[in-house]
């Protein structure tokens, strides 16, 4: 695992932007590991302002992103599609149709999940997922459990999860219960694994990865097991 502490978000922000930015170009064909979250959004605005600038290019650029809720229509502004389009997609050279969300309103979440997961394989490969880590240390919607599902499914959403998520909605019964989400050994086929820890309540978490532990208890602890693993936090995040 390598570490990289910064000072502050807006820090944590910028060495993420170039992180990313330099797998972009040095692979214009990349394919990039998109997530959702409020720890992202800083990444997303500098990703955009480098395009704007001309100091990278999406227009060959593949992207998958983790999860979106179950059921819920990509026009909802709670998606994860609409949150993907307003906070990075509208505003970079991408072609729309190189992005993909699991299908929040399919008819057969089951089915979509199969689908989703076969796109993963038939795909090269992600050359790097970008992560954020939920209080409880889930990642994506895999949630602490005794087992975990590897790959792609339809997964319930903890109370602790729909209660930190309830501040995106209008009240907490809007939360949807279910949600579609990569599996833990989907999202450690892609090549670098870039997973962002902000603010004191991911404290515990980070704490977990920092150990030298490995349990389904905490989903983000098998990311330890990856060969290429970045964790960028900042201060408040970090263990006293």
């Amino acid at each position: 695992m390598r570490l990289i502490v910064c000072e502050h978000y807006d820090e944590l922000s910028d060495r993420a932007a170039e992180i990313i930015a330099e797998v972009v170009k040095n692979k214009p064909d990349a394919i990039l590991g998109l997530a959702t979250g409020s720890t992202p959004i800083g990444a997303y605005q500098r990703l955009c302002e480098m395009n704007r600038k001309g100091e990278i290019d999406f227009s060959r650029i593949t992207t998958f992103n983790l999860d979106e809720y179950y059921p819920i229509s990509p026009e909802n502004d709670q998606s994860y599609r609409y949150f993907m389009n307003v906070n990075l997609f509208d505003h970079i050279n991408i072609d729309k149709s190189a992005t993909h969300v699991p299908k929040g309103d399919a008819a057969d979440p089951e089915a979509e999940c199969r689908r989703y997961e076969a796109m993963l394989d038939r795909s090269a490969g992600i050359d790097i997922q970008l992560l954020g880590i939920g209080q409880n240390g889930h990642i994506g919607f895999n949630e602490p459990d005794r087992d975990l599902v590897t790959v792609t499914h339809v997964t319930s959403l903890t109370d602790s999860t729909i209660d930190a998520n309830s501040r995106f909605f209008a009240k907490r019964e809007d939360v949807p219960t279910k949600a579609l989400t990569m599996g833990m050994a989907s999202i450690a086929k892609a090549k670098t694994v870039l997973l962002l820890a902000s603010g004191k309540s991911k404290r515990e978490a980070v704490s977990r990865l920092l150990d030298e532990t490995v349990t389904t208890d905490c989903p983000a602890t098998l990311l330890k097991l990856h060969p290429d693993l970045i964790l960028i936090c900042d201060k408040d995040a970090m263990p006293e």
